[in-house]
């Protein structure tokens, strides 16, 4: 066990006496419903800081090792807790209040931000070099954890243009279980109309589609766009802890 002062307060005492307040803030600002997720997680953080000892996986002193596997396995980590809509408390929750009046920007882009001002604001404390080698770390924490959440998110939205459109949509729905919807589309070299076949697949959908659409028209002309987020049937469905 860890006493609870050893040269100034333990991590995972600070945590927990930082993040008390703040929660409890969060709370009568956006009600428990939100919040019930981050109190569990900050708890348990704080818990785990207490329970598992220190390993030194870098020896010495390569800061810039330490910063890039330590912002990677934060990040991973934080990316879990993001997709499973909670926090780990302190500047995650600061985050999390901030993005409902930023609804389009994720919590993942604005906690770089807020870990960059506080450290900033340690500077004098650290210096700058360390300082320096922490804000690699936050900056490698959080691109790991939005791909990681819009990684699980993330699907493809298929344009496809064809004379035999109504034969590929009634194949990508008996074969994906994939709704499609025709567009009213005009080439305008030819000037002549054609319709144009819009459909949202999953990651591991895009090869059967690909197979479908060259069996039935080789000269299909098909356009993939990586799309950040799907919602609806079959898809992420609406929750009212992210209106």
């Amino acid at each position: 066990t860890q006493p609870l002062v050893e040269e100034g307060l333990t991590i995972w005492l600070g945590n927990l006496l930082l993040n008390i307040p703040l929660i409890l803030v969060a709370i009568l600002l956006r009600g428990w419903h939100f919040m019930r997720r981050t109190f569990i997680a900050s708890i348990l953080f704080s818990v785990w800081l207490y329970v598992l000892p220190e390993y030194p996986i870098v020896s010495g002193e390569d800061y810039l090792l330490i910063a890039l596997f330590g912002g990677a396995i934060m990040g991973i980590g934080l990316g879990f807790v993001l997709f499973g809509k909670a926090t780990t408390g302190g500047t995650d929750t600061l985050a999390a209040l901030l993005q409902k009046l930023l609804p389009h920007v994720g919590v993942a882009r604005i906690l770089p931000v807020l870990d960059g001002v506080v450290i900033i604001l340690s500077i004098w404390i650290f210096g700058i070099r360390i300082s320096l080698y922490a804000v690699i770390s936050v900056i490698v924490c959080g691109i790991i954890a939005d791909r990681l959440v819009s990684g699980f998110r993330n699907a493809y939205t298929a344009y496809i243009i064809s004379e035999s459109s109504a034969q590929i949509s009634k194949t990508v729905m008996k074969e994906l279980n994939r709704g499609a919807t025709s567009l009213s589309g005009r080439g305008m070299y030819t000037g002549s109309d054609r319709p144009v076949l819009m459909c949202a697949v999953s990651k591991k959908q895009i090869a059967d589609l690909k197979e479908i659409v060259y069996t039935v028209d080789p000269d299909a002309f098909m356009i993939l766009i990586e799309s950040r987020e799907i919602r609806g049937e079959g898809f992420l469905q609406y929750s009212s802890e992210e209106l």
